[in-house]
């Protein structure tokens, strides 16, 4: 087969080819559907929209979707904020949903609350259907020291104005919770409490906690309320044991004083013991000098040992009285 038979086929398989590539690279369907639904995009639109690296169908099927609710929306509103890293799709919802509900909610505000991280479709459906946040036991004590224990309902509604910078559902739940356990606080007694539950929500209410949130407190409901421990009677046990224990460490101070002094008082009675004995070693020594000196005769000395063994016989007749008086008592 010569090569004039074949450029035919070859010109077909080249053309093939490229309207293979301009499908793929131009998204005429992506067109054809806009164009059906009456939104008016250009064919150079969505090729500026390749060259940009942006899914035409991220941009134009929200597009089309925001047409038929009657919403005003520019296609370049859309593709700067898919390009700022939003979800398209969903601020399109959230705008037919305000606008169904009749809120307003422009599209550079429901775009910045999309990109500020929070669910603007969720914010705008809880302005319609108001949420309610539940508190896990939230426990205070009373003036008689009863822990009162209450669990509360608060009935929140998204403010739109505020969800940019606004404090979200933990700083709602923590100033409740700071509310109740001030209420409980102040009671005078924990029956008081449980005889009006609504003294806290009215107080806790008054208080102006929505300031600064991204939400509306509409109601705060007590749901549940229940006894603790008697944190009083647990705080005086704490009290008097250490007490106890501060005055048992005192006596076993003072006895420890008592033991030392004792201790030192045999050391000092041994102490003049020895003196006394080191004296009586002298005694000798001054005998023999004073013989040897002539001031102490002979018979002066004997006396003297007559006087020492006299001396010494009455002190064991008296150990021997002693003994016998013992033995008779016993």
């Amino acid at each position: 087969m010569e090569i004039q038979d074949l450029m035919p086929l070859i010109i077909i398989a080249v053309i093939l080819i490229a309207v293979a590539i301009l499908f793929t690279f131009i998204p005429v369907m992506l067109w054809i559907s806009a164009l059906a639904a009456g939104v008016k995009v250009g064919i150079f639109t969505l090729i500026g929209m390749r060259l940009r690296r942006v899914v035409p169908n991220r941009v134009i099927n929200p597009l089309i979707k925001a047409h038929k609710a009657g919403l005003n929306v520019k296609t370049n509103q859309l593709e700067s904020h898919y390009l700022a890293g939003g979800n398209v799709d969903r601020v399109v919802n959230a705008l037919i949903a305000a606008h169904r509900a009749n809120i307003e909610l422009p599209f550079e505000r429901g775009a910045a609350i999309d990109l500020a991280g929070r669910d603007v479709l969720e914010a705008v459906q809880m302005s319609v259907n108001p949420k309610v946040i539940e508190t896990p036991f939230i426990a205070g004590i009373a003036m008689d020291g009863i822990e009162v224990k209450a669990k509360a309902r608060i009935t929140v509604r998204a403010n739109i104005d505020r969800l940019v910078g606004g404090a979200g559902e933990e700083t709602v739940i923590a100033r409740v919770g700071e509310g109740v356990v001030s209420t409980i606080g102040s009671s005078e007694a924990h029956t008081k409490v449980l005889e009006n539950p609504d003294s806290i929500s009215h107080n806790v209410l008054n208080r102006g906690l929505d300031a600064g949130t991204a939400f509306e407190i509409l109601s705060i409901d007590i749901a549940d309320v229940d006894i603790g421990k008697n944190i009083g009677a647990i705080l005086q046990t704490d009290q008097a044991e250490a007490d106890k224990n501060i005055a048992q460490a005192k006596a076993e101070e003072r006895r420890a004083m008592a033991v030392a002094q004792e201790q030192e008082m045999v050391a000092r009675v041994q102490e003049m013991r020895a003196k006394v004995v080191e004296a009586e070693a002298d005694v000798p020594l001054a005998l023999a000098e004073a013989l040897r000196s002539g001031n102490l005769g002979v018979m002066d000395y004997m006396n003297y040992r007559n006087i020492d063994a006299d001396t010494d016989m009455r002190d064991s007749l008296g150990k021997l009285s002693d003994n016998h008086d013992e033995t008779d008592q016993n």
